[in-house]
């Protein structure tokens, strides 16, 4: 198993989502998002510091430094159950080839399955390949 998956499994445990992590092998740095339906308080992100600094010498992963965070109101979107769960709110996608010419596509999120997103750029619904995704984020609406 993977560290991502091992983490993921933890996390779950606790209530928490894993969005996404980072490690820097450079400076030991673990960077871990973490989100719940309800939204990410300081003290979640204290609870879990807490829990996976423990964690994290039991599994024996050398790091130096952690970092626990919420992924913020541009939340990355990775996997199909965040294209799901965020159906109906707007998203910015880029993709790794062109589509008709275009990389980068801000709309609606319509609908998700196993193989492609749709997304509603000014009124057209846009077919994309999830396996073409590069990047996805939720826009803030401010």
């Amino acid at each position: 198993m993977t560290l991502e998956s091992l983490m993921e499994a933890t996390l779950a445990g606790l209530g928490y989502e894993l969005v996404d992590m980072s490690m820097s092998v450079k400076s030991g740095q673990l960077r871990v998002f973490i989100d719940k339906p309800e939204g990410i308080s300081l003290d979640d992100c204290t609870l879990v510091s807490n829990h996976l600094s423990n964690w994290l010498v039991v599994e024996n992963i050398d790091y130096e430094r952690l970092e626990v965070s919420s992924p913020g109101m541009d939340r990355p979107l990775k996997k199909l159950t965040d294209y799901q769960r965020f159906m109906g709110e707007r998203a910015q996608v880029k993709l790794r080839v062109a589509l008709a010419g275009q990389r980068r596509f801000v709309g609606v999120i319509r609908g998700a399955s196993d193989a492609q997103i749709e997304l509603d750029v000014d009124g057209q619904v846009v077919m994309l390949a999830l396996g073409n995704i590069d990047s996805a984020r939720l826009v803030p609406d401010l």
